[in-house]
C-alpha cells in the first residue's frame, strides 16, 4: 500500500498539485567510458530538486536542465510480480543538453531513472522529494529527423531493471569456471569425470551400482540447484 508523508497528504486534500517528471540518465563517456549523469524535467526552468535515491531510499539533490526538454513519457504500469516492463521517454531533438546526452555520450544501456514530484502552484516548489516510479535501461535511441513541415524527437525505448533476473548465467559447473569465481576452490575438480565412474558395492566387478542420469535443473539466475548439488 502506498504511503504519503502529511505535506503530501495536506495538498492533495487542497486539490493544489501539479505533476512534474524527472528524468535521470547515467550514461558513458565514449572515449574514457567513465560515467556521466544528466537530468532533465517536464517544466521550463533549469532546476536543482529533491528526488528519492531508488537504491537507499534517501533524498538527493540533483541538476535538471527544462526548457521543453523532455516532452512525454508514455504510461508506466504499477504491476505484482516480476516482468519486463517497457516505457517510451520522448524528448526534444533541438534542446543542446538533450542531442549532447545522446550524441556525445553512449547511452546504450545506460541507467534510467524517471521520478515524479508534486509542486505547490504558488511556490512552485517540490512538497516532498520526487519519488521514483521507473527504474531501467535504455535499449534503443532514435534520433528523428523531420522532413520540412513535420516534428522530430528523440526517442528512448526503456525496459524495467527486472530484465536482469531474467538473464541467463553462462557459467557452468566445471572446474576451471569456478577457478574464475573462487581461485583454489576444487569442489569441481571432478565434475567433467565423474559422469564416466563406475560404482561397485563389495568386491571390485561385482554388484555394480546402476546410475540414472538425471535432467540438469535450471534455478535462479540459470544455476541449477544449490551450489549446482541438488
Amino acid at each position: 500500500m502506498k504511503s504519503y508523508t502529511a505535506n503530501t497528504v495536506a495538498a492533495l486534500a487542497a486539490r493544489r498539485l501539479m505533476k512534474r517528471d524527472f528524468l535521470w540518465i547515467e550514461a558513458r563517456d565514449r572515449e574514457t567510458g567513465d560515467p556521466v549523469s544528466v537530468g532533465f524535467w517536464s517544466d521550463l526552468a533549469n532546476v536543482s530538486a529533491l528526488v528519492v535515491d531508488p537504491e537507499t531510499g534517501d533524498p538527493v539533490s540533483r541538476d535538471f536542465y527544462g526548457s521543453g526538454s523532455l516532452i512525454s513519457i508514455s504510461d508506466i504500469p504499477a504491476i505484482v510480480g516480476v516482468s519486463v516492463e517497457n516505457v517510451t521517454v520522448t524528448m526534444s531533438q533541438l534542446h543542446d543538453q538533450v542531442e549532447e546526452a545522446l550524441r556525445l555520450y553512449d547511452c546504450k544501456q545506460a541507467r534510467i531513472e524517471i521520478h515524479t514530484g508534486l509542486l505547490d502552484p504558488d511556490s512552485r516548489k517540490l512538497v516532498d522529494p520526487a519519488e521514483p516510479v521507473f527504474v531501467g535501461f535504455i535499449d534503443r535511441v532514435e534520433i528523428r529527423t523531420p522532413a520540412e513541415g513535420g516534428e522530430g524527437a528523440a526517442v528512448l525505448t526503456c525496459a524495467s531493471g527486472t530484465q536482469e533476473l531474467l538473464r541467463n548465467n553462462p557459467a557452468t559447473r566445471s572446474h576451471e569456471d569456478q577457478q574464475v569465481r573462487a581461485p583454489g576452490d576444487t569442489f569441481f575438480i571432478d565434475a567433467a569425470v565423474c559422469p564416466d565412474w563406475d560404482h561397485y558395492w563389495g568386491a571390485v566387478g561385482e554388484n555394480k551400482v546402476q546410475t540414472v542420469q538425471q535432467p540438469q535443473r535450471q534455478g535462479l539466475f540459470g544455476w541449477g540447484g544449490f551450489l549446482g548439488i541438488f
